[in-house]
C-alpha cells in the first residue's frame, strides 16, 4: 500500500509548483511578445519598402520553417540540458534579432535571415517548457494543467497583437520591434534566476517517488535517459506521428489566421492598423477558454483521452472557418462573434497536441523531445500558410487563403481521428 508523503514536503511541492506554474506561464507568454508583432507591423513595412504579400510571405515562413528545425533539434536538447539554461538564452536571443530586425532597412534577404534566426530561438521555449511542466505536475491532473498553461501562449499572442497595435498608432512600425524585446531581455533574467528544473533539484521527492510517498531531501540532477531512447520514444510511437500531422494541419489554420487576420480586416474590412489589431485579439482570448475547456473535458469527460475532444473541436473549427469567409464584411459584429469561435476551437485542439499529448506519449523524461518532434511537425504547417497564404492571396482572392485553412482543420481532424481509433482499439485488445 503506498504511503502518503508528510504535510511538510505535501506542502512544500504545492508552493513549488505554484511558483513553477507562474514562471512558465509568464516567461512562456513572453516569448510571443518577440514573435507575432510582426504580424501588426506588416501592412507598414509592405507600404514603407514596397513589398508584395508573397515577399512578406517569405519572411513569415522563414521563422516558421527555422523554427521547425530548433523545435527538433532543441526539443532533444531540452531532455538533455536543463530547462532553465535552454530558455534563458532562446529568449534573449530572440529579444536581441528582434532589435535587430527593427533597424533593417527593408532588405528583403537580411529580413528572411534575421527572422528565420529568430524562429529558430523561439522554438527554445516551449519543449523545455513542457518538460519542467511533465517534471512538476503528475499524469492526474495534466489535463488541466495543460489547458492552463496553455493560456500562456494564447494570451501572449493576444497581448502582443494589443501592445504591437499600441505602438504602431503612437509610433513608428519599428518600435513594435524594440520595445518588446527590452522587457523580454528582463524576463529572461528573472526566468533564469528564480526557476528550478525538477522537485529532486530542490530537495524534494521526484514523481515517481512522490507517487509512492517515498520521502527524499537529497539534491539531484533531473537525469536524462540518453539521446538514443528519447529518439525511440519520439520517432518508432505512431500516435507521435499522427499528433505531428495533425498539428500540421491546424498550425495552417491558427497560423493563416494570426499572421494574416490583420491583414485581412485592414484590406477588406476598412480597419485601421490598430483596430484590426485589436479586433483579431478576440482569436486568442477566446482561445484561451478553449485550451482550458479541452484540458478539463479531456480529463473528466473523456477520462484523459486527448483525441475525441480534439477531434470534435476540429471539424467544428473547419465549419466555422467557411462561415468568416462567408460573412459579409462590413458585419463586423457578425465576423467578431465568428472569430471568438474559431480562436476557442483553434486553440482547444492546439493544447492538447502540443502540450497533453506530448507529456502523456513521452513521460517526463522524454517529453521535450516528443513536444519537440510534433511541434516542428505543425511549424512546417505554419510556414507552409506563411507563403502558401499570401500566394493564394495575390493570385487569386482572399476566398482561396480561407479555403487553404479550412483544408487545414479538416485534415487535422483525419489525424485526430486515426489518434481516437487506434488508441480504441489498443484499449479494447487489452
Amino acid at each position: 500500500m503506498e504511503e502518503a508523503l508528510n504535510t511538510s514536503t505535501s506542502k512544500s511541492i504545492g508552493a513549488w509548483q505554484k511558483k513553477m506554474f507562474f514562471l512558465m506561464w509568464v516567461t512562456y507568454a513572453s516569448f510571443y511578445l518577440c514573435r507575432v508583432n510582426i504580424s501588426i507591423a506588416m501592412p507598414k513595412i509592405m507600404e514603407e519598402f514596397n513589398l508584395t504579400k508573397s515577399s512578406m510571405g517569405l519572411v513569415l515562413s522563414s521563422l516558421f520553417l527555422l523554427y521547425a528545425v530548433g523545435q527538433f533539434i532543441n526539443g532533444q536538447l531540452g531532455d538533455k540540458l536543463n530547462s532553465r539554461r535552454i530558455i534563458t538564452l532562446g529568449l534573449l536571443s530572440s529579444a536581441v534579432l528582434n532589435i535587430i530586425f527593427g533597424f533593417g532597412g527593408g532588405i528583403l534577404g537580411l529580413m528572411v535571415v534575421v527572422w528565420g534566426l529568430n524562429g529558430y530561438f523561439q522554438a527554445m521555449g516551449w519543449g523545455p517548457t513542457v518538460k519542467a511542466m511533465a517534471n512538476w505536475f503528475p499524469h492526474n491532473i495534466r489535463g488541466k494543467i495543460s489547458g492552463r498553461l496553455g493560456t500562456s501562449y494564447i494570451i501572449g499572442g493576444a497581448v502582443s497583437w494589443f501592445v504591437a497595435g499600441s505602438i504602431a498608432k503612437y509610433f513608428n512600425w519599428r518600435f513594435t520591434f524594440w520595445l518588446p524585446a527590452v522587457f523580454c531581455i528582463f524576463i529572461a533574467v528573472h526566468w533564469f534566476i528564480r526557476a528550478r528544473n525538477a522537485p529532486e533539484e530542490v530537495g524534494l521527492p521526484s514523481l515517481e517517488e512522490q507517487e509512492k510517498g517515498l520521502e527524499s531531501r537529497e539534491i539531484r540532477k533531473d537525469a536524462h535517459i540518453g539521446f538514443r531512447k528519447t529518439l525511440k520514444i519520439t520517432l518508432l510511437n505512431p500516435y507521435v506521428w499522427f499528433a505531428g500531422l495533425g498539428l500540421f494541419g491546424l498550425n495552417i489554420v491558427r497560423y493563416g489566421f494570426m499572421s494574416w487576420a490583420p491583414t485581412y480586416m485592414f484590406e477588406e474590412q476598412g480597419a485601421t492598423i490598430s483596430t484590426a489589431a485589436y479586433k483579431a485579439i478576440a482569436f486568442p482570448v477566446a482561445g484561451g477558454l478553449g485550451a482550458i475547456f479541452a484540458g478539463w473535458a479531456s480529463d473528466r469527460i473523456f477520462k484523459k483521452r486527448r483525441a475525441p475532444v480534439a477531434f470534435m473541436m476540429l471539424i467544428l473549427l473547419a465549419v466555422f472557418c467557411y462561415l468568416f469567409k462567408a460573412c459579409p464584411s462590413d458585419n463586423w459584429v457578425l465576423s467578431l462573434i465568428i472569430l471568438l469561435f474559431i480562436g476557442f476551437f483553434t486553440f482547444g485542439p492546439h493544447v492538447l497536441l502540443v502540450t497533453t499529448l506530448p507529456a502523456d506519449l513521452g513521460t517526463r523524461k522524454a517529453a521535450s523531445s516528443v513536444t519537440g518532434f510534433i511541434d516542428s511537425m505543425g511549424y512546417l504547417g505554419a510556414s507552409l500558410t506563411g507563403v502558401g497564404t499570401g500566394y493564394l492571396v495575390e493570385k487569386f482572392s482572399w476566398s482561396a487563403g480561407f479555403y487553404f485553412w479550412i483544408f487545414g482543420a479538416i485534415f487535422a481532424a483525419i489525424m485526430t481521428l486515426l489518434i481516437w481509433i487506434y488508441r480504441e482499439q489498443k484499449v479494447e485488445d487489452k
